[in-house]
C-alpha cells in the first residue's frame, strides 16, 4: 500500500508518477482522502428553483440526492434507502414532495425525513423508531453564487474558506452581470476511459496542448477565439487549496466565433468591468477548477462539468451548458449551439482532449512504464506569489505551475493534511 505520496508527486522537481494515474489502491485512498472531504459541487440553483425540486449526483462514488424540500431550503443527502441500501431515486431529475424505495416500500419526506413503512405495526411490532432513520445527510451545504456545494466532513472548513481568494474569478464566470447565471438545456453524460485528474488539472490551466490538439479547429476557423490561439499575455493563477485559472491578459475576450456572440461580449464589457472591478483590467479568466473536479469553461463554449471518478482508469463527464441571465434570448440559444457544436460529446474540441486523456491512462498501466517519472518542468522556478491577482502566478502565459500546486494540493490530501 502507498502511504508515501510525495515520492510520487515531487512539485520541487516538477516531476509526478504516472502510478497515480493507475493504481487502485492509490484510487480508493482518494476516495477516503479527497472526495470524502472536500467540498464537491453538486448542482447549480436554477436545476432546483422550485420547491420540491431534485437531482441526483455523486459525491465521489456515492450517490446524493439534492433536493429543495417544500419549505424552500435546499438539501443533500445519501441516495440510499436507509432500509437495506437501495437506490432511493432512479430519476436524474424532477419534483416529488417523497421518494419511495422500489424495494420494500419506506417512504421518505422530501426534506428526509422517514415518513412511512410497510408492516410498521404487525412486522415491527410498532417497535421501530422512524425519527431514527431518515435519509443521511451531507455533513455541511452551502452556496456561492448560485453554485450549491457539499461535503461528508463536519470538520471540512466553511464553503467560503474552501474557495478562499478563487471566488472572485468565480464572479468571473457566475456574476458578471446582474442576475448571475441560469442552466440552459439538459445535461450532456458520457463515459471516458481516463483518470479522473487528467481532466481536471488540463481545465487549470493547459494552454500548451491547445495549437497541437485542436489545430483542426484553428485551421478550420471552426473556433478561433483568442484563447484558441498561440497567445501570449495572460498567467496561470492558484490561489491555494489546489484551486487553479488559466487567465488571458487585460482586455482579452474568449469567445465563440460567432458574430452576434462576439457582438453581444463588446457590449457588456462596461457592466464586466465594473462588476469586477479593478482586478479585471489584470486578466480575462477563461477556464478553470475548483479542486478536485470541477471545471469550468468560458471560450468557445460556456460549460461547466464534473469529472465523476468511476475507478482510477474511468470517468463520467457530467456536462452543463450557461449563460448570462440577463442575456436576450437569441443570444442564449446562439450559446447553445456553440457549446454543442464544440464542448458536447461530439463537439470538435471535446473529441480531441478525450483521446489525449484515454491515451494518458492508458500508457501508465504497462509495468516499466510506471517506473518513470512525468515532467511537469515547464516554468519550474519561474512562477511567484502576486497580491493584485491573490495567487501565485506563472510568468509567462503557457506554464505548467498550476499543474504543480494542484498535484501539491493531492499530495497532501492523500497523506492526510486537513481540508
Amino acid at each position: 500500500m502507498v502511504t508515501n505520496y510525495g515520492s510520487l508527486i515531487e512539485d520541487d522537481k516538477g516531476t509526478i508518477s504516472p502510478r497515480i494515474f493507475s493504481d487502485n489502491t492509490i484510487y480508493e485512498q482518494e476516495l477516503e482522502q479527497i472526495f470524502a472531504r472536500c467540498w464537491l459541487f453538486l448542482c447549480h440553483e436554477t436545476q432546483i428553483p422550485n420547491a420540491g425540486d431534485f437531482m441526483t449526483t455523486y459525491m465521489g462514488e456515492d450517490p446524493v440526492l439534492v433536493v429543495r424540500n417544500t419549505g424552500g431550503k435546499v438539501n443533500a443527502f445519501l441516495n440510499v434507502c436507509r432500509h437495506r441500501g437501495n437506490r432511493l431515486c432512479r430519476a436524474d431529475a424532477g419534483n416529488a414532495s417523497a421518494f419511495v424505495c422500489a424495494y420494500h416500500g419506506w417512504a421518505y419526506a422530501n426534506d428526509g425525513s422517514l415518513q412511512a413503512v410497510p408492516n410498521s405495526q404487525d412486522a415491527y411490532y410498532g417497535k421501530l423508531d422512524q425519527n431514527q432513520w431518515g435519509l443521511f445527510p451531507v455533513a455541511q451545504i452551502d452556496s456561492y453564487k448560485g453554485l450549491i456545494f457539499a461535503t461528508f466532513d463536519s470538520n471540512a472548513p466553511p464553503l467560503l474558506d474552501y474557495l478562499g481568494n478563487f471566488t472572485w474569478y468565480l464572479d468571473n464566470f457566475f456574476d458578471r452581470r446582474e442576475g448571475g447565471i441560469e442552466v440552459i438545456g439538459g445535461m450532456h453524460k458520457s463515459v471516458v476511459p481516463c483518470n479522473w485528474k487528467l481532466p481536471a488539472e488540463n481545465f487549470g490551466g493547459d494552454a500548451y496542448h491547445v495549437p497541437w490538439s485542436h489545430l483542426s479547429a484553428q485551421k478550420t476557423s471552426f473556433s478561433n477565439s483568442p484563447a484558441y490561439q498561440q497567445v501570449s499575455e495572460g498567467a496561470m493563477v492558484s490561489t491555494g487549496r489546489g484551486h487553479v485559472v488559466l487567465s488571458l491578459g487585460p482586455g482579452g475576450m474568449s469567445s465563440p466565433n460567432m458574430a452576434d456572440i462576439i457582438a453581444y461580449e463588446e457590449s457588456i464589457i462596461p457592466e464586466i468591468k465594473s462588476r469586477l472591478g479593478q482586478r479585471s483590467k489584470l486578466v480575462t479568466p477563461f477556464v478553470g477548477t475548483v479542486f478536485p473536479n470541477f471545471s469550468i469553461l468560458h471560450s468557445s463554449a460556456r460549460t461547466f462539468r464534473v469529472w465523476q471518478p468511476r475507478g482510477p482508469d474511468k470517468i463520467e463527464i457530467w456536462a452543463w451548458l450557461y449563460v448570462d441571465k440577463a442575456a436576450p434570448p437569441e443570444i442564449k440559444e446562439s450559446m447553445r449551439l456553440a457549446g454543442i457544436r464544440t464542448f458536447s460529446p461530439s463537439g470538435t474540441l471535446e473529441q480531441d482532449d478525450m483521446d489525449n486523456w484515454q491515451g494518458c491512462s492508458q500508457a501508465g498501466l504497462g509495468t516499466v512504464a510506471r517506473r518513470h517519472s512525468i515532467n511537469l518542468q515547464m516554468g519550474l522556478g519561474h512562477e511567484s506569489y502576486n497580491e493584485e491577482l491573490m495567487g501565485w502566478t506563472s510568468d509567462y502565459f503557457v506554464s505548467e505551475s498550476n499543474h504543480r500546486k494542484f498535484y501539491q494540493r493531492w499530495s497532501q490530501l492523500m497523506a492526510g493534511e486537513a481540508v
